[in-house]
């Protein structure tokens, strides 16, 4: 009898991206979409009231105040962004650190004024293992700081422009961040409209990272 090497029912794209290994990956995503949000409401002058993630890859950000058509944007668009500083920041070491130490110090901040147990956790344990792979980095030979940096700035990069297909344009959401800032926006367009500017934006970042590292690393 001849084995089966056929593959059918194995690791189609759908199960390896809803994979268990994959998943606070994604959650760091989120936290950082939710983190934009918290941001663009501090530097516009507003109150953030709290942040949550939650196990179903959702998440929300209760602010009070601040300039609403800037908060909503940034949400999706600064997750891009930091994809794009974390890709950037993994072609030195020295970057790499830095960055490592600014995302420690983020998941610091955030611990405080997490509102549900799943983004308490997330950052605890992503304290933890930032913290773990930085001792290794400087005590041993694992030397794989610059390559977990970079998987997170891939993963960001790549699952903030799947989320915004998903979320803003394959499907018409009435509570998403699209559909409230066309209500707000003064001009003409929907929110699936906006979701396709957004996109655009998000896949020029990712674009923006493959070019400008493989010039650094040149």
């Amino acid at each position: 009898m001849k084995p089966n090497w056929e593959l059918n029912n194995c690791c189609n794209h759908e199960q390896l991206w809803r994979t268990v290994i994959l998943r606070p990956f994604k959650l760091v995503t989120v936290f950082l979409h939710e983190a934009s949000h918290a941001i663009a409401c501090k530097l516009t002058c507003g109150h953030v009231e709290g942040i949550q993630v939650h196990a179903d890859e959702g998440g929300t950000t209760q602010t009070r105040g601040g300039v609403y058509w800037l908060i909503l944007p940034a949400g999706y668009i600064g997750s891009s962004f930091w994809g794009m500083v974390l890709i950037l920041a993994s072609t030195k070491l020295l970057t790499a650190r830095i960055a490592a130490g600014c995302f420690i110090a983020a998941l610091l901040i955030v611990l405080f004024v997490a509102k549900n147990w799943t983004l308490r956790g997330l950052c605890i344990g992503f304290i933890v293992f930032l913290g773990v792979i930085w001792i290794l980095q400087e005590t041993t030979k694992v030397r794989i700081l610059r390559y977990i940096i970079l998987f997170i700035g891939v993963m960001n990069s790549l699952f903030s422009v799947y989320d915004i297909y998903d979320d803003l344009i394959s499907r018409r959401v009435n509570s998403s961040d699209a559909e409230k800032f066309a209500e707000v926006c003064p001009c003409p367009c929907t929110g699936v409209g906006w979701g396709v500017i957004w996109g655009l934006i998000s896949f020029i970042f990712l674009c923006g990272a493959v070019y400008l590292g493989a010039v650094i690393l040149s």
